[in-house]
């Protein structure tokens, strides 16, 4: 499979102030897919200004056409099944059949308490996600959803006429732990990674790239115990996290090389970050815009 190149745009810019420009011009550059954060606040954004994914994503569709949307990544932290269903089938519809939910377990940042709550252990987590992924699931392919959980629960949940993509818009699992990965080859049509955390601060990019095929091995032992083609999930790098950094965004050579190694892993689709001034996302944006459009034919 070629490879594809998206985008996340962090919502940081009030969309008469650049945040509506960003997602057009998104499309124009040809990103197959342009995602957002789905957080209350993150990191040292957090102190500034800050928009909600799903309403950012819904203005996004009212002014593109091709392009898909989506989220890296929504989580249960404060999130609900039954009322994140309305709000995506109603996001579909408005995009035309266009959106992806990229979602994750959630971690113990701002948005692990903003709601009251102590942070989660790792294993409640882990048991609230598989929870969370399975009734998100059902909710959005059925009409009428009663479910009683440990965590969730719904009673006579109506969600009609559902989904315009079917049987229901797509899921990109971000997962690197057996139990998660076991959720992206049961319920996934894509799988995200970031690469391995651990590496992050002193790591080698050699290390890294050994261990995102480390990732990618256990995605297919997963989907082969479970009884899934591991080629029918699409595989999403978000870059940016990883000890390369930003470098892959420092030239276009800089990013083709990158880039295939990589597409030579058995990855399908690479994420890179909006430029974002004076951030951990800083980047050229001559640089940024040559990428989008010329990388990936460099690659064929």
């Amino acid at each position: 499979m070629s490879l594809r190149l998206s985008t996340v745009i962090l919502p940081y810019r009030r969309w008469s102030e650049g945040g509506r420009s960003a997602w057009t011009r998104a499309e124009e550059l040809g990103f197959h897919t342009a995602y957002t954060y789905d957080h209350l606040s993150w990191r040292t954004f957090r102190d500034g200004p800050w928009f909600g994914a799903i309403p950012t994503l819904t203005a996004a569709a009212s002014v593109t056409d091709r392009m898909r949307l989506g989220t890296l990544v929504t989580s249960p932290n404060f999130r609900h099944p039954v009322t994140l269903a309305k709000e995506l089938i109603s996001l579909d519809d408005v995009s035309g059949g266009r959106v992806t939910l990229g979602i994750g377990a959630g971690g113990t940042g701002f948005d692990a308490t903003a709601l009251g709550q102590e942070p989660w252990a790792p294993r409640e987590r882990a048991d609230r996600f598989a929870e969370f992924v399975a009734l998100l699931d059902q909710l959005l392919t059925e009409d009428a959803v009663t479910h009683e959980g440990a965590f969730y629960s719904a009673t006579e949940a109506r969600n009609i006429p559902g989904c315009v993509q079917r049987p229901r818009l797509p899921f990109a699992v971000a997962a690197t732990g057996p139990r998660g990965l076991r959720l992206a080859a049961r319920h996934g049509q894509a799988w995200v990674t970031t690469g391995d955390p651990k590496l992050y601060e002193s790591g080698t990019p050699e290390q890294s790239f050994e261990a995102l095929r480390g990732q990618l091995r256990k995605l297919v032992d997963t989907c082969a115990a479970t009884g899934r083609d591991a080629a029918e999930l699409d595989k999403v790098l978000l870059t940016g996290f990883t000890p390369d950094r930003g470098r892959p965004l420092e030239s276009l050579d800089a990013f083709v090389d990158f880039a295939g190694r990589c597409q030579e892993l058995g990855f399908t689709e690479l994420v890179i970050h909006w430029p974002v001034p004076d951030s951990m996302f800083a980047a050229e944006e001559k640089v940024f815009e040559l990428i989008a459009m010329e990388a990936l034919a460099q690659l064929d």
